[in-house]
């Protein structure tokens, strides 16, 4: 893999995937540009990016939320870095809660934060790649954007959203040199759980089993640059939890039994 100065974006960088992926670029030699909502946090990885080996890296605070804030956000980083040849979409926020106890605020929190904001980011620099002819959207979705399950209604569904818009606007790219690559993980280990939102708006505040036992984090992150080395369309990791992908497809109605009995937490 070659990604030394490569300008590289990288949202929910302060943790868990975001940060092994800024860590794993950081070797590359890559520039980086990290957001997340923490500024304190992703300080300290940028501190650790720039030990491990970056060319340059720029904090970002950014909240995906805030959907409207992020033209302005984006019009500034881009004039600070010239252009963009990496966007990594990974920052966002899971759910534990039945539907039925789940307010509609709380949807709509996920909503924004998962799809909203990410399709405003990228809306954000689409011109500039266009403009340049070059770069690569990299989505983190999940496998529970390829099936549902229980607990996770609404975070299934934002991430069923990501792979319906990314890939149109792949369809719509197919002239031009730019890449899109849609990531579905699994279970990693990483603080998805603990800070996942209740129906009441509340974040769990404990970690999953399902969770706990998953990849590391930088495992994840070493087999995302080789997918996007590869220029990999749609990539999965993770375990047993991958055949779902293939029982939903081939045996619908067995996986739809399956999974609702399945612990999921």
């Amino acid at each position: 893999m070659d990604f030394k100065h490569k300008r590289v974006w990288i949202t929910g960088a302060s943790s868990g995937i975001g940060e092994a992926l800024s860590k794993a670029f950081a070797a590359q030699g890559a520039h980086l540009i990290i957001s997340a909502r923490n500024e304190r946090e992703l300080q300290r990885v940028a501190a650790d990016c720039a030990a491990a080996g970056a060319a340059s890296v720029l904090v970002q605070p950014l909240d995906l939320g805030d959907y409207a804030s992020i033209p302005a956000i984006a019009q500034s980083v881009l004039q600070q870095v010239g252009k963009l040849d990496i966007l990594i979409n990974n920052g966002g926020v899971s759910q534990r809660s039945l539907t039925k106890d789940t307010g509609i605020d709380v949807d709509l929190r996920i909503m924004n934060i998962n799809y909203i904001g990410t399709v405003a980011l990228s809306k954000a620099v689409l011109p500039s790649m266009l403009l340049h002819q070059l770069g690569h959207f990299v989505t983190i979705t999940s496998l529970t954007g390829k099936f549902g399950s229980p607990l996770r209604s609404t975070y299934a569904a934002s991430k069923h959203a990501l792979h319906g818009f990314f890939d149109s606007l792949r369809a719509e790219l197919v002239d031009t040199p730019i890449k899109v690559t849609l990531v579905c993980p699994g279970y990693v280990r990483t603080n998805i759980s603990l800070n996942a939102l209740t129906g009441s708006g509340q974040q769990q505040g404990s970690m999953d089993e399902a969770t706990n036992n998953g990849l590391l984090p930088e495992v994840v992150a070493q087999r995302i640059l080789t997918a996007i080395e590869r220029g990999k369309e749609e990539v999965y990791f993770g375990g047993k939890e991958i055949l779902g992908v293939y029982l939903k497809r081939f045996f619908p109605r067995y996986f739809s039994r399956l999974i609702a009995r399945t612990k999921v937490v």
